[in-house]
């Protein structure tokens, strides 16, 4: 996964010192137990979702119009399997089955993809930068809140696989050279912003420990505003990404 232009700057902006759980390691925010269960299931979910994104790109590569363009999807397909491996061997040494964390994210990934399969090269490639980058704008908003070995893990298998660029290379090219394109590109990539947020808010509306640590630990549960708050920033950083593609959003 990856945010390639870094777009959701309010999560990202660490200049204040850590505090609470943000200031501690795993072994001392662990002991909490709700923390515990909002780890396993955020590292659940992105070891799913990575695992989704290695099977995708190999499929998307199927449909790439040259062997240069296969096989740059080839390696972007490793690049997230090595990420799957970390998150995997993450839950392993927490002493959770990593099957058991991604099961319950499994079926809402998987009717997300099932919606917005694309129908050929472009929106495959559309559909890698806007619906990755969305997810990677999700779980950096997370980040913040969490222990500074989870963070440094999670970060690490956000990082650019090189996608992004790729994408929008290919993306403006193709515009350019049929500006027609242009429109229809810019209807997928607005379902698929709608498919994924509402993808993103099932997911916390149901696993009580994520959504609590995800509005900061507020003790009677799930805060709408501050919930609302978030989705508004990744939605803005959709707009600038849908302006690099040379998209309406």
């Amino acid at each position: 996964m990856e945010t390639p232009d870094n777009a959701v700057e309010a999560a990202n902006d660490t200049a204040e010192e850590p505090t609470g759980i943000a200031a501690q390691d795993w072994a001392a925010a662990s002991a909490d137990p709700q923390y515990r269960a909002a780890v396993v299931d955020l590292l659940g979910a992105l070891a799913y979702g990575e695992l989704a994104a290695f099977e995708r790109l190999a499929e998307d590569a199927k449909l790439a119009p040259s062997l240069a363009d296969k096989a740059e999807l080839a390696k972007m397909a490793s690049a997230e399997f090595h990420h799957f491996e970390q998150l995997r061997d993450r839950l392993a040494a927490i002493d959770v089955e990593p099957t058991k964390a991604m099961e319950p994210f499994a079926a809402p990934l998987d009717e997300f993809h099932r919606l917005t399969a694309p129908s050929d090269w472009l929106e495959g490639l559309v559909k890698a930068y806007v619906g990755d980058s969305i997810a990677s704008d999700f779980y950096r908003e997370v980040a913040v809140r969490l222990d500074s070995d989870t963070r440094k893990l999670v970060l690490a298998v956000l990082d650019d696989t090189g996608h992004g660029n790729f994408a929008v290379e290919k993306v403006c090219a193709a515009i350019e050279a049929d500006p027609r394109v242009g429109g229809r590109l810019a209807l997928w990539a607005r379902r698929l912003m709608g498919e994924a947020l509402s993808q993103a808010q099932r997911v916390v509306a149901e696993r009580d420990a994520l959504s609590t640590m995800l509005v900061g630990g507020v003790a009677d549960g799930f805060d709408l505003a501050a919930v609302g708050e978030m989705f508004s920033r990744i939605t803005k950083a959709h707009t600038k990404r849908m302006a690099a593609l040379g998209l309406a959003a």
